[in-house]
């Protein structure tokens, strides 16, 4: 790992909350996705990431927010880097939480996050406390008291949408190709298998593909694998085992793609997330 990056990660046990603190400089991470809702602080320096084709940099004190499956990158463009606090939250436990806080919530409906930067003072302020909860294992009670808080601060900024099967404002080709994958995640798929399903030929769907998502449906594979990669390493599951279910060569090849991708081994990964013994 490079001696000016560095990477600290916890997991809570009773929410599958995981906590982020990192510091990062240059280039952090290629563009790449995550299955969670991402909340954090930018602590110190500008982080500067391209999300829903804006380029945004946060600076000390900003919010930003992320939705899950929304494309983005890091980089810092200074030479000092940038350091930040995060949380992943789960997208089920989210809409769980949010629809009892939300009693008139509408009905078939799921939460979103209406900006990508926000300076809320209180909303910052609620993050850093559920962060170093969590972070640091405090007492049952207090996780809970600064998880509600930070749900309350949350409120303000989230938009409220009607689930679909479909999203109205993509290419139909892109979502089938993309709901194909998500169901074949486990096999060896190829871009011929992909038009064959879509109607069309190889070259029409990577192109539709990469302008709806951001990613070619390869690269999207790879993060669709990495993403369950991280959830069976967290249930205790090994490395080697994960790279011979989720299709990699070998588990040098999963070592690879998930530290490009996470700046951790999927053995420290294992080590930080789970509670199983080796």
């Amino acid at each position: 790992m490079d001696n000016h990056n560095w990477i600290k990660l916890s997991q809570d046990t009773d929410t599958g909350i995981e906590s982020i603190r990192a510091h990062f400089k240059g280039h952090a991470y290629a563009p790449h996705w995550h299955d969670s809702f991402l909340v954090g602080v930018t602590e110190q320096g500008v982080q500067q990431f391209d999300c829903r084709r804006v380029r945004h940099f946060s600076t000390p004190g900003k919010v930003f927010m992320l939705e899950p499956g929304e494309i983005h990158d890091g980089h810092a463009p200074t030479e000092d880097g940038f350091t930040y606090s995060m949380l992943y939250l789960d997208p089920q436990w989210m809409d769980r939480e949010m629809h009892a806080l939300f009693e008139d919530a509408p009905d078939n409906s799921q939460p979103g996050f209406a900006d990508t930067l926000s300076q809320d003072l209180g909303l910052a302020t609620s993050i850093y406390r559920a962060f170093h909860a969590l972070h640091e294992g405090e007492l049952r009670i207090v996780r809970q008291s600064a998880i509600d808080g930070l749900l309350g601060s949350l409120t303000n900024h989230l938009n409220w949408r009607k689930q679909a099967v479909f999203d109205p404002r993509l290419p139909l080709v892109a979502q089938v190709a993309r709901d194909f994958l998500h169901a074949h995640v486990y096999e060896d798929i190829g871009l011929d298998d992909l038009a064959r399903v879509c109607g069309v030929d190889r070259f029409r769907l990577t192109r539709a593909f990469k302008a709806a998502f951001g990613l070619a449906p390869h690269g999207y594979l790879i993060q669709l694998r990495l993403a369950k990669a991280r959830q069976l390493l967290a249930r205790g599951e090994t490395p080697a085992q994960v790279a011979c279910a989720l299709g990699f060569a070998d588990q040098s090849h999963l070592g690879r793609w998930f530290r490009r991708a996470y700046w951790l081994t999927p053995a420290d990964y294992r080590k930080r997330c789970s509670i199983l013994p080796d």
